[in-house]
């Protein structure tokens, strides 16, 4: 298989996902759906985690003391996903260990169910 036909078996662009998650939330607030804090958190939450990242990988490149791997999924799972999930697109940082992303795709499902389960919860929902 050549390289264009390799292009064209790609995926979507995951890093997308995380962008879209926000315009989602952006979207639930402005109908009202959703209050404004809650969006507030998501992105600094989000803000947070790409550091945390950043950090992580620029520690791992200098050899110096790195983020825990437990610390970076509580960023996720406390609503920094959105981040984290760029960051890991964007900076090529924890994309490729397995163990990592399969506890990292928990994270988004358990922050996502409690998005749900808070949404479902709140009058009119």
């Amino acid at each position: 298989m050549g390289y264009a036909e390799a292009k064209e078996h790609r995926k979507p662009p995951s890093y997308l996902w995380g962008p879209s998650f926000l315009l989602l939330l952006c979207a639930l607030v402005r109908l009202e759906l959703l209050p404004a804090p809650l969006l507030s958190a998501y992105l600094l939450s989000s803000l947070a985690a790409f550091f945390l990242y950043a950090a992580d990988k620029s520690a791992a490149i200098r050899g110096a003391r790195r983020i825990s791997e437990r610390t970076l999924h509580l960023a996720g799972l406390f609503g920094g996903w959105p981040g984290a999930l760029l960051a890991q697109r964007l900076l090529h940082h924890k994309s490729q260990k397995g163990s990592f992303q399969l506890a990292f795709r928990f994270t988004v499902m358990a922050n996502s169910a409690a998005l749900a389960l808070y949404a479902y919860g709140r009058p009119g929902g």
